[in-house]
């Protein structure tokens, strides 16, 4: 079966979590994906939380799809490698510190020597420019400040993380969408030119932060911490049932606020005119959580979630990841799937996101050995024979 993105080259040079993320999106959906490793120990996250046969299960699925090439960088020779493949190439991925990858000759103005064409993608903590453009940054810190740790969790508290590297993830999304945008400019619109898509961290938090600038601006509010609700928007809250366990809801639409009202027996605040619109509920919006908690704890989470669904209302269970698997909203969907580990062990990985209805994404190989397709990528791509890949290892090039 075809994939979108069949035909489509694309180099990898990078590591750890936002370059490798989007590179890996490339993989999913067909993109021949070069990923571009230091020979010794390549990229860090291989060896990053749990590890199985000697390589993290993170790693098996953040490199799914793509050739590991061991290349090093540092080298004039491992350069003259990378600008041989940029020559065949459509997109770069890079997330190094901005002015690296210039001190070893392979930034834009240098590749696009080589190729005209050349799209890189260049994801960083602040961006190519201003005056934090080379201080050290991580996902973490552009989650900081781009302003949603500062709105996460209970006023009462400090600011906590999400347990994720959102702020990395995010910005991979960013990057694939900024390249195909460029793809299209360049192919689609027949320019021909390729160009830089400068992605950062902080920047793809910020983009997230629905109003909170123009309200800022207009009328000096300072979005807050407001634990599990949604400031403004009632009723929308996280409610516990009588098994302990949690259901959110969200109750905030117009029709939907009476439906729900009904359901849990509150026929009098469903026709009440005060919470007839979002601003008369969002002004009493503790005493209608506390209305819908003193019923979601005299059922069970199963009850309560059977019972809005009934009604129409938006309501699900607060799930890990042992719930996850047990879904059968997930199974029906092929987000759980199951891949050979070993020749002994299967293990689950996710399904790919989003779905196709002619051309989809599917895992073709878990993450790569280090320099698993070295060889192969420098004979049939590069035409080296064998003399000089040997050559080229002795010399501690790849």
């Amino acid at each position: 079966m075809s994939q979108t993105l069949d035909g489509l080259k694309v180099i990898e040079l990078g590591s750890y979590i936002a370059g490798p993320f989007a590179a890996k999106m490339f993989a999913e959906f067909g993109a021949d994906v070069i990923k571009i490793e230091p020979p010794e120990k390549g990229d860090p996250l291989r060896g990053w939380r749990h590890i199985y046969d000697g390589k993290s299960l993170w790693w098996r699925l953040q490199s799914r799809n793509k050739k590991s090439v061991t290349v090093n960088l540092k080298s004039e020779e491992g350069q003259e490698l990378v600008r041989s493949l940029v020559k065949e190439a459509d997109i770069v991925i890079e997330n190094f510190r901005p002015g690296t990858l210039e001190k070893w000759n392979l930034g834009y103005d240098s590749l696009s020597e080589i190729n005209p064409g050349i799209i890189m993608v260049r994801v960083s903590g602040y961006g190519q420019s201003g005056p934090y453009r080379d201080k050290a940054g991580f996902g973490s810190v552009g989650e900081s400040m781009g302003g949603i740790r500062y709105i996460t969790g209970h006023p009462e508290l400090p600011p906590p993380r999400v347990g994720i590297s959102l702020g990395d993830q995010l910005a991979a999304m960013y990057s694939v969408i900024g390249a195909m945008m460029a793809v299209y400019h360049r192919d689609v619109n027949n320019t021909g030119e390729g160009q830089v898509i400068d992605v950062a961290l902080y920047e793809s938090i910020f983009s997230l932060m629905e109003g909170m600038l123009p309200e800022y601006d207009k009328f000096g509010v300072i979005r807050e911490r407001s634990g599990t609700s949604l400031p403004g928007v009632a009723p929308s809250n996280t409610y516990q049932c009588k098994d302990g366990k949690y259901i959110v809801i969200g109750g905030n639409g117009d029709a939907i606020f009476k439906r729900l009202m009904n359901a849990i027996g509150r026929e009098d605040l469903a026709d009440d005119p005060r919470f007839a619109d979002n601003k008369g509920r969002a002004a009493e919006a503790d005493f209608l959580d506390k209305a819908i908690e003193s019923w979601t704890k005299t059922v069970d989470l199963d009850t309560a979630v059977t019972t809005l669904d009934e009604a129409h209302v938006p309501a699900g269970p607060i799930y890990n990841i042992e719930d996850i698997i047990k879904d059968p909203q997930y199974q029906a969907r092929e987000m759980i799937q199951e891949f050979d580990l070993s020749e002994d062990e299967k293990i689950k990985m996710p399904g790919i996101v989003p779905k196709f209805s002619k051309t989809p994404g599917k895992t073709k190989w878990l993450g790569p050995d280090l320099g698993e397709h070295t060889e192969n990528v420098l004979s049939d791509i590069l035409g080296l024979d064998k003399p000089k890949i040997e050559e080229l290892k002795d010399k501690g090039i790849i």
